[in-house]
């Protein structure tokens, strides 16, 4: 049985670069925030905090294109599949919008007063979002288009950010290495 629907597979030449990026943005909002806490308070100036949510605002952004990509390069015959794909595509956009909705906020404080996130946003946002790219990430590796380690190594990368977030280098550095071999061209069907 034919899974993945070859005739009609569109070109996604920029998503692996879409990736990997997204993992970098993630790894430099990371060690900026580290390099900001040295002196054992987080400053609001230009250079740790606004510099670092600005990097975590585009590899939001850009992880929002790597989900939809990713739900593009998936096509399937399976209406089964293909619901699992919409459903993640869904979830992960949803949280990205979430976490932009949040770091908007840290920004621009009068953001963040006329608009302030609840709770659900606050919480169901970011595990949305993990979840989404997260299948998706495991529908590429049963397509062969990434190896079986790399959604178990974002994984473990998300769940370390989660714990602390003066994990976060730690965290991007293994999301990095697992989006890596990210391929776009067809694997075997599935």
């Amino acid at each position: 049985m034919t899974i993945m629907d070859m005739s009609r597979r569109i070109s996604y030449p920029w998503l692996r670069p879409a990736a990997v990026t997204a993992a970098l943005l993630l790894l430099g909002y990371g060690t900026l925030r580290l390099l900001d806490r040295l002196d054992g308070h987080i400053s609001k100036g230009a250079w740790g905090w606004n510099t670092g949510h600005t990097l975590f605002l585009l590899g939001i952004v850009a992880f929002g294109a790597v989900i939809v990509g990713l739900r593009g390069l998936l096509r399937t015959r399976s209406p089964r599949l293909r619901a699992v794909d919409e459903m993640a595509a869904v979830a992960g956009l949803v949280g990205a919008a979430a976490f932009v909705w949040v770091i908007l906020g840290d920004l621009f404080p009068r953001f963040a007063d006329a608009v302030p996130p609840p709770d659900a946003v606050l919480l169901g946002g970011p595990a949305l979002f993990e979840l989404g790219l997260l299948v998706l990430l495991v529908r590429a590796a049963v397509a062969r288009l990434l190896p079986a380690w790399g959604p178990v190594l974002v994984l473990v990368g998300f769940a370390a950010i989660a714990v602390n977030l003066d994990l976060l280098p730690v965290g991007a550095a293994l999301v990095l290495a697992g989006l890596l071999p990210l391929r776009i061209t067809a694997g075997r069907e599935a």
